[in-house]
This record gives C-alpha cells, sequence and structure tokens, in this order.
C-alpha cells in the first residue's frame, strides 16, 4: 500500500498529536501514524504528576523566570531559543489545553500550583496527581476528532525506514504490524514525534515502544543528533513490592511535600554520608540521591530487592490522606500501608535529553524532516527541569506542526512515489535467524544500565562498545524474513537493529566526554570542566560514527524584559 499526505507525523504522543492538529489548522492533509494506539502510547500519557508553565496562579510569574530555572538546571548546555520555545510558547499551550477542558486543577477560581525541583516558585500545574499525563493525552485525542482539518489517524504501523530524494526526506516506508505488509508514505514534511530511548534500560519509568527508533531513522537519514550522553535517572522510582496501575516516579510529590527518610537495608539513614544536609524533609538532590543510593547498594547495605527503602512511617495516616487521599486509596489497594512499612526505590531510566538537532522552527539537518517533543536534543542541555517534559512536549509539537504545514503549503517539496531501490532488503533476510532477538533485548537493557547507567568509566564504556559491536555484528544488516502479521521476532529484529546504533551513539559520546556534567557522571572524571561547555553533534556517512563538537549557541535576546526576582 502507498499512501500520500502533505505532513506525516511519526509518533502519536502529545507531541505528535499537537502537531497533527496545529498542521491541520493551516488546511494541509496530515497523516498521523504511530506503532501503537493513536494517543494512547509513549510517555505522555503515562506521566501522573505535574506540568511546568508560568501562569501564575499561586504568585506572580512570568515566562521568563521559567527560562531562567530552565537554562540553571541544564548546567550550561542548553540551546537558549529551544528553551525559550518551552517556556513561552508553553505556556500558551498551557492555556490552550485549559480552554480544550482538560481540567487544570484550581483553587478559588486560579491555577493551583505546586513547587518542583530545581523552580524558585510554585509553578507546576496539575489535573490531579494520578491523571494528569491521561487528562492530556484524553483532550488532545478529543482534539483530533474535532478537527476540522483533515487528519488520518492509522496505529499498528511501525516505521522502519525514513526515505530521502534529492537531499531531503520525502516519506517513510512502515511495516503495518497486523498483516505484516509493507506501507510506503509520500509526504511534503515529516515531523518525527516518537520520544525518548528509555527503553534501553533494565528499568525504565517510559512505555514499551520509546527505545530511540526516531534517533536511529532519522540518523540513518542524514539528519544530526546531539547531546545524546544525556540520560536523566530519577533516583527514587519504585521498586518493591509490586504496584498495578501506578507511575514508578510518584514518589516524588511525595518527597517534597511531605518528606521521606531514605534508609539503606540496615534501616539506617546514610545520605548525609555522601555531603547531603540533615533535614527533617527529603530535599536531597536527584544526583546526589542518585549517587547515595547506588554505593550503598554496591557496599552491600542495599535493601532486598536492590535499592533503598523510602519511609513515611513517621507520619500519621491523617497527614497522608490530607496530602494524597485519592492516591492513598491506590496505594492501599495495593496492598500497601505507608504507615506501617517503608517501600523500595531505586533509579530508574527517566528520561533522555539529546536527541535530532533542530532549530527554534523545529527543522532538523535534514531538508522536509521537523522534530518534536523528547526526539528533539539541545532544549535542556545537561539535565532537564523538573515539570518540564510535557510542555516540551505541547510547545515543540505545535511548532513543528505549524511549520511543517507552512513548506508543504509553499509547494516544491518531492513527494516520494513509493518506488524503492532497496525492496529486496525486506525480502531477501535469512528465513530464520541464529539467535533470540527477545533474550537479546534483554541482554542489552542489561548491558546499558550495568556500564552507561547514572554512573560511568572509560573501564564500562568500553566494556560496553566492545560488546554492542559484537552484538551489531550478529544482528547483522538484513531483516529476517517475514512469516505474516504480529511476526514478534521479526518486530524485535527491526526494535535491536534501531537500539543498537542507538546505545553506541550514547556509548561513545559518554566515553568521549571526559567530565561530570548534570546526568552524565563520570567517576574517573568528577567534577564540571569548564573547557567542555560544548556539545557533541553526531552524524553518520553509513560506515561510521563522526562526532565533533560545537559551542553552545549565544543566549538569545529577551523581548519585553521584566525584572527576575
Amino acid at each position: 500500500m502507498h499512501l500520500t499526505t502533505d505532513v506525516l507525523v511519526i509518533g502519536a504522543g502529545g507531541a505528535g498529536m499537537y502537531a497533527a492538529l496545529e498542521a491541520a489548522r493551516l488546511g494541509v492533509n496530515v497523516l498521523l501514524i504511530d506503532r501503537s494506539l493513536i494517543g494512547r502510547g509513549g510517555a505522555t500519557v503515562m506521566a501522573q504528576m505535574t506540568v511546568a508553565a508560568a501562569v501564575g496562579g499561586e504568585c506572580p510569574d512570568h515566562w521568563q523566570h521559567h527560562l531562567v530555572d530552565t537554562l540553571r538546571a541544564g548546567r550550561g548546555l542548553c540551546d537558549p531559543a529551544l528553551a525559550r520555545v518551552i517556556c513561552e510558547d508553553g505556556l500558551e499551550c498551557i492555556l490552550e489545553m485549559d480552554a480544550w477542558g482538560v481540567g487544570w486543577a484550581r483553587k478559588e477560581g486560579r491555577f493551583t500550583q505546586v513547587m518542583a525541583p530545581g523552580h524558585d516558585r510554585p509553578r507546576c500545574v496539575y489535573v490531579d496527581f494520578l491523571n494528569t499525563g491521561p487528562a492530556v493525552s484524553r483532550i488532545l485525542r478529543t482534539q483530533l476528532i474535532r478537527s476540522p482539518g483533515s487528519i488520518r489517524r492509522v496505529g499498528d504501523l511501525l516505521v522502519t525506514s525514513l526515505e530521502t530524494q534529492g537531499g531531503g526526506c520525502v516519506g517513510a516506508t512502515a511495516l503495518h504490524l497486523s498483516s505484516g505488509e509493507l506501507v510506503t508514505i509520500g509526504a511534503a514534511a515529516t515531523v518525527m514525534a516518537t520520544g525518548g530511548l528509555t527503553r534501553l534500560y533494565r528499568r525504565n519509568s517510559a512505555s514499551a515502544n520509546m527505545g530511540g527508533d526516531g534517533y536511529a531513522l532519522a540518523l540513518r537519514a542524514g539528519a544530526a543528533l546531539l547531546d545524546m550522553e544525556f540520560v536523566q535517572f530519577f533516583p527514587i522510582g519504585h521498586l518493591a513490592p509490586r504496584m498495578i496501575g501506578m507511575d514508578p516516579i510518584m514518589w516524588d510529590p511525595f518527597r517534597y511535600k511531605l518528606g521521606g527518610r531514605l534508609l539503606n537495608g540496615n534501616r539506617e539513614e546514610f545520605v548525609q554520608n555522601y555531603g547531603a544536609a540533615v533535614s527533617d524533609k527529603y530535599i536531597v538532590t536527584r544526583d546526589l540521591a542518585t549517587y547515595a543510593i547506588t554505593k550503598e547498594v554496591e557496599a552491600g547495605r542495599g535493601s532486598p530487592n536492590g535499592g533503598a527503602y523510602l519511609s513515611f512511617e513517621h507520619l500519621s495516616a491523617e497527614v497522608l490522606r490530607e496530602a494524597f487521599g485519592p492516591v492513598i486509596d491506590r496505594i492501599a489497594n495495593n496492598g500497601i500501608d505507608l504507615t506501617k512499612r517503608p517501600i523500595e526505590v531505586a533509579p530508574i531510566a527517566h528520561y533522555h535529553m539529546g536527541g535530532i538537532q533542530v532549530d527554534a522552527q523545529m527543522r532538523t539537518t535534514l531538508a522536509g524532516l521537523f522534530a518534536a517533543g523528547e526526539a528533539v536534543g539541545g532544549a535542556n542541555g545537561a539535565n532537564r527541569l523538573s515539570g518540564n517534559a510535557i510542555t516540551e512536549a505541547l510547545a515543540f509539537g505545535r511548532r513543528a506542526g505549524r511549520n511543517a504545514a507552512q513548506d508543504a503549503l509553499a509547494g516544491g517539496a518531492l513527494r516520494w512515489d513509493g518506488a524503492r531501490h532497496d525492496s529486496h532488503w525486506y525480502t531477501d533476510g535469512p528465513s530464520s535467524l541464529n539467535f533470540n532477538p527477545a533474550q537479546m533485548l534483554v541482554e542489552l537493557q542489561a548491558l546499558m544500565a550495568d556500564e552507561v547507567g547514572p554512573f560511568r568509566t572509560e573501564a564500562g564504556l568500553q566494556r560496553a562498545l566492545d560488546r554492542l559491536t559484537a552484538m551489531r555484528a550478529e544482528v547483522g544488516e538484513v531483516p529476517p524474513k517475514g512469516t505474516g502479521g504480529l511476526d514478534c521476532v521479526r518486530i524485535d529484529w527491526f526494535d535491536l537493529f534501531q537500539m543498537l546504533l542507538v546505545a553506541e551513539v550514547v556509548t561513545r559520546a559518554a566515553l568521549l566526554r571526559t567530565e561530570s556534567r548534570g546526568a552524565h557522571q563520570r567517576e574517573d572524571f568528577p567534577g564540571l570542566d569548564d573547557s567542555w561547555r560544548l556539545n557533541q553533534v553526531v552524524n553518520t556517512d553509513g560506515n561510521q560514527l563522526n562526532f565533533e563538537r560545537r559551542l553552545v549557541p549565544a543566549s538569545v535576546p529577551i523581548l519585553d524584559p521584566v525584572e527576575v526576582v
């Protein structure tokens, strides 16, 4: 089957849906595709917490205050123009979502906002502490249905390659998972909104379809990536006992609202042994908490499941219920009474700051290709500010969709007819594999967690590279023959093919950056090195990865300045 459209949007999370809506507003035809169900895959629908936006509900605020905090969190590596899009355009998107009826919490007619780490004032809005991401996704799905423009929505499409002609992106080829058939798509402009890469790690907080395939697709097609070494780990991701239907990073609002005691396996507080101040509130920073937990486990003082205890046993049931009533009920339904037992937590891969290189209009270095959401690199520098993820998805999605539509309306773009010169690539592969792709995926996740996790060394990174090289050779360059619909072996092969490339990029970038900055921590190079205030950019010529260093873009002038206090 061959499809044609003005704008192709790959990925139907928050960024992809907003991109499709904005493009359709300009009157172009839009095709929104996803390997999962439209609006029900990716990270947005899973987020249960808060969204940063300077709406000024709790106290006076301005998007420029938000920008200052975002740049500070990025440890000197943010692209200021992209960070500004998050803070300025993101505010507009949050207000538009409010007009659409998303249901941001209110108090006496004003937005209710809470404090989050890294912000100078209460700035994060929410629907409720269990439903923010699902509510955002639901309202975007509703707007897709109501859109007066032409938006076709197709799920079950796994994109296997971006197609290029004349030095630009002209569409994509996808595998229809249900039938096993190929679908070719010609487009005047394409938006990559496939999310991040946290599936590369054994423990992660995102959905299973976020293996970094958008990065690999863009890189193979000729676009540049940057800041790929910066993977953010959330220190107190839920570990045990098992909970159903809960966000694994749900303990963050508990930590900064109620306080919590981090205890090792001997029930001893330990963060003070790693430089943290002793306090009756759990205020230790994420990087320090991650380090302390990791070192306690390495020393044999971890909790039974390999993490640390987070205890709220010093609080009464009344205090817990007053602060988080509905959440307490959900926790209780999982058989957990926080007044009587601690839970176990451990660092978990949560977000990726790197990604596809774009300008402030979301154009990549490959003509005809745009990027949005977590697929974009550069905006968050070395460390993302808490609450910026959904804001970024909406702001970048809106801008990418708008500019992709404008390019399509301008005319002159090539429209691929679906004719392939390499169709044999999909049909001439082996009938069977001499390895188990599902087992290798598990091995890859363990390798990345153990050697390319929150704390890295040259020896560990080199071990990872050696094994990744061997795994890529074993997987090969040609997919196995298909056996029809829902061919799990073939699907896993395509995932491995993309994930192994992305894993190598992350590992090589981490090996090259000989300092510790933000989410990238080298135990053999502790401390920040001012000479490394640089972005690492990677391209490929098809045979090897080429890394270059670039100066961080200069700050952009801010219009209508306000005093930042």
